[in-house]
């Protein structure tokens, strides 16, 4: 029964339950529906509004896009309207220039219509020549009785031979023009290697004397029955003079460098006073150890001097012997020394190899140095010596060949040539006597005298000038400047002169009168 009403409640009470579940549900949805009714009317709102702002934002940037749209359209519109500008001045320039071509090419016709005329007319006169020409070859064909092929050949003759005078005359004068250019530029080098170089005026002399304290040294280096003087002379190889001057003894050989030995050892023998055969050889034998070593010495410093240092060391003591060696009186190293310079000077000047030069200029007399032991002249000993220590072809030519004797094969051979002879032919460097120098003046001045209208002749400046005074009467100035050039010919022909010699001449006309 308990259990029954325990049913009952539960049924009971779920459909309480139940009951207010409903109703609870009911209402809650109903509010529900209220809610979900608002939130779609706020959304509605939401959604117009942002419609609007929307459709706002589009037309604003609308109406950018059409402004910005109008302003690119303007500055298309303006660039449109200037490019028109500009096509509507070319139009104009080209109808101008259309006109203009239009105008010549009537010029142009009327050119054309007038060449055509005178071509015509110069057709018309060319076939009247050649009648007229036909005519007159007939004509002297029957006065002169030749045929057409032999009036041909003495018209092609004839003018051969007036193309060779005139040929003849126009190589005549550009050969004289290049002479005279070659010439002129020659002298400037020269000169200028000449004005480069600064030597010495006077020339050496090597001095072959001793002086003796007295004349009583005499009979001590003498000796008794000749014994000194005999082992001095054998041991030197030279010959021993010993006369009346007083206070001097004579050394004599054809070495100069044994002269120099014999000289500085009687020189030690006098001053040592011990003059005896075995005191001689050993004096004798140091001052040659002493000489060979000075040699090589003065080769060393000569070499340096003229910057060539890499000469082989066998050159060396015959470059010494040459500083003994003079040729009328001009000290042999120092000539060579000066025509090395000379030499670098002008193949510079030429664009040649100066290096070369100096060197060839150097080495041209070495064989002065061994001369007198060989056979054969000084270029030729000179050529093989070198030759032994590899030389270049350029210095072994101007050894052989700087006096003529072959003919040159290197450019450095003439330079060579000229160099030797500017420093032998300076003023100062070889001595001249003075019966020569005399004689030589002399002859300048009588030259110039046998010229007609020559007055006086006057040679000055040591022979290195002449001035000639001629009678005004008789020669005008053209003639003055004619005599100039006929007497310097004449001196180059005639006379033998160191250098150069200037020729002056001298015309004037004096009017004098006198007051009384």
């Amino acid at each position: 029964m308990e259990l029954l009403y325990i049913l009952l409640g539960l049924l009971f009470g779920g459909a309480g339950v139940f009951a207010f579940l409903h109703f609870s549900g009911k209402s809650i949805l109903q509010q529900a529906n209220k809610d979900a009714g608002q939130i779609k009317q706020n959304a509605q709102l939401q959604a117009d509004t942002k419609g609007k702002e929307v459709e706002l934002a589009a037309q604003q940037r609308a109406m950018k896009i059409k402004e910005q749209f109008e302003v690119d359209q303007n500055v298309l519109r303006r660039k449109l309207d200037e490019h028109e500008s500009r096509l509507e001045k070319r139009e104009s320039v080209i109808d101008k220039k259309l006109d203009t071509l239009g105008v010549k090419e009537r010029n142009l016709d009327d050119l054309d219509a007038k060449l055509s005329k005178q071509q015509k007319t110069l057709a018309e006169r060319d076939a009247e020549l050649l009648q007229l020409l036909k005519d007159e070859r007939e004509r002297l064909l029957n006065i002169t009785s030749l045929s057409p092929e032999q009036a041909k050949e003495l018209l092609f003759k004839r003018i051969e031979n007036e193309c060779r005078s005139d040929v003849g005359g126009i190589v005549q004068k550009y050969v004289t023009a290049a002479e005279e250019e070659g010439r002129e530029k020659a002298r400037q080098i020269i000169l200028q290697a000449i004005q480069r170089y600064a030597a010495d005026q006077t020339a050496e002399h090597t001095v072959s004397s001793v002086t003796l304290p007295d004349d009583a040294m005499k009979g001590r280096v003498i000796g008794r029955e000749g014994r000194n003087i005999r082992a001095f002379e054998k041991s030197t190889g030279t010959d021993v003079i010993i006369d009346e001057t007083p206070g001097v003894i004579i050394v004599s050989c054809f070495d100069p460098v044994r002269r120099e030995i014999a000289r500085q050892s009687l020189e030690r023998l006098v001053l040592d006073g011990r003059i005896q055969p075995a005191r001689i050889e050993e004096i004798v034998t140091i001052v040659t150890k002493e000489m060979d070593e000075t040699l090589v010495k003065i080769g060393r410093d000569a070499a340096q001097e003229a910057h060539l240092p890499n000469l082989n060391r066998a050159i060396l003591p015959m470059l010494g012997r040459l500083n003994y060696r003079t040729s009328y009186g001009q000290n042999v190293l120092k000539h060579s020394m000066e025509v090395a310079y000379l030499a670098q000077v002008m193949a510079a000047e030429l664009g040649l190899d100066a290096e070369l030069a100096r060197r060839a200029g150097f080495l041209h007399d070495i064989g002065k140095a061994m001369d007198h032991e060989q056979e054969g002249g000084h270029p030729l000993i000179g050529m093989e010596f070198l030759k032994k220590f590899n030389e270049p072809e350029a210095v072994l030519n101007a050894a052989w060949g700087h006096h003529g004797d072959v003919q040159p094969t290197t450019p450095y051979t003439p330079l060579i040539m000229a160099a030797d002879a500017i420093s032998a032919s300076r003023p100062g460097a070889r001595r001249e006597s003075l019966e020569r120098y005399i004689k030589r003046l002399k002859e300048l001045e009588e030259l110039c005298s046998t010229f007609d209208g020559v007055r006086q002749a006057y040679a000055i400046q040591a022979g290195r000038e002449v001035r000639v005074i001629c009678d005004a009467k008789l020669l005008d100035d053209r003639s003055a400047a004619k005599l100039a050039r006929d007497i310097s010919k004449r001196i180059e022909d005639d006379l033998t002169y160191p250098g150069e010699i200037k020729v002056t001449v001298l015309r004037e006309v004096r009017s004098v009168e006198y007051a009384r």
